[in-house]
């Protein structure tokens, strides 16, 4: 939660029902990560923002049970998420911002064929340190180069 906006928000069952219930109606898109081996259940999300008129989505990717990280189940999600976004929801970008601290979220988007799109230069403040804010694109061809080799 450390390079999340979450960071600022304590979180109630009422307030989360209020979060995935605002995702109904929308072109938008919420899924659950669940770990199966170990059996663990819930330990995140996915979250995606369409934008219809352009199609474009913006990825968000939260791993909140910290004994999952490093297992790459974030990666299985992201390249989940974005596999389904260019292919079968047939939008021609996918985005993503993350903080240039976040080592794991920034090695998830390389892996994935995500390719610079640009940073916003000490636009956020973590624990009082100004922090850039990192973007990056992936469009359909790039996914299925990273899946299939070059």
């Amino acid at each position: 939660m450390r390079y999340s906006e979450q960071r600022y928000s304590r979180h109630t069952l009422a307030s989360s029902t209020r979060y995935v219930r605002s995702f109904a109606g929308t072109p938008n898109y919420l899924w659950a990560i669940e770990a199966t081996s170990p059996l663990r259940g819930h330990i995140g999300n996915v979250n995606v923002y369409v934008e219809k008129r352009n199609r474009v989505a913006e990825v968000g990717l939260l791993i909140g049970d910290r004994s999952m990280w490093g297992q790459g189940l974030g990666r299985e999600a992201w390249t989940a998420a974005c596999d389904f976004l260019l292919n079968t929801a047939h939008l021609r970008k996918v985005t993503a911002s993350t903080l240039s601290e976040n080592l794991g979220m920034i090695g998830i988007m390389r892996a994935t064929g995500m390719s610079d799109d640009g940073r916003r230069v000490r636009h956020v403040l973590v624990d009082g340190a100004e922090v850039d804010l990192v973007h990056a694109a992936l469009f359909r061809d790039a996914l299925r180069k990273t899946r299939n080799g070059p």
